[in-house]
């Protein structure tokens, strides 16, 4: 399978997003948001992944980081989809649960070209780094969008919110890592012969 690699940028008056990913690199990132916590979990999902990122994001941060995020989620979405190209030979699905000390997160993706989120986090708490929890919904929900996959992220248990969305996006890396592997069949993983 050739190198596998996307690239997408975006602009709009309240954000300025660049976004660089190859799907078949080593796990290293380049990642720069503004909101730590999210270049934190950002460079989890690539390293877990063993994709290669680069992404940058100027956003309004002074009002909050729900632009910025749903911003960076799109563009990294469409990007990986530029970089899966037709997504023959992949193995299109991919489950991975990661604990991390108390807490418990189940991610099952498919790279169906339909997307769809369940997004199960009653046990998140409220403010999660400075910021309302919606904001990871937000940000998974744009992602499953813009990328085409149908994304079910299921926080078992746990009590530290930084903790439950770490295993959230150590377990979607893993994920997708699966579900990117090439089973070199050299078919579409579908018996429709397309997915779209």
């Amino acid at each position: 399978m050739p190198a596998r690699f996307g690239a997408y940028s975006r602009e709009t008056g309240e954000t300025r997003v660049a976004v660089e990913i190859g799907l078949d690199g080593d796990g290293s990132a380049e990642v720069d948001t503004g909101f730590g916590f999210a270049d934190h979990m950002l460079t989890l999902l690539a390293f877990w992944a063993g994709f290669d990122l680069k992404l940058t994001c100027r956003g309004d941060l002074e009002v909050d980081a729900h632009h910025s995020l749903e911003d960076t989620a799109l563009c990294l979405g469409e990007a990986f989809r530029q970089a899966l190209g037709d997504r023959v030979g992949i193995e299109r699905v991919g489950l991975a649960k990661v604990p991390m000390d108390e807490a418990l997160c189940e991610v099952v993706v498919d790279l169906s070209g339909r997307p769809y989120l369940v997004y199960r986090e009653d046990v998140l708490p409220p403010v999660i780094a400075g910021e309302e929890k919606d904001l990871w919904r937000e940000f998974f929900k744009s992602l499953a969008v813009s990328g085409r996959m149908n994304l079910h992220i299921h926080y078992e248990y746990g009590q530290n919110g930084h903790h439950l969305v770490e295993a959230a996006f150590k377990a979607l890396g893993l994920a997708l890592r699966h579900a990117t592997a090439a089973h070199g069949s050299g078919k579409v993983p579908s018996t429709k012969g397309s997915l779209d």
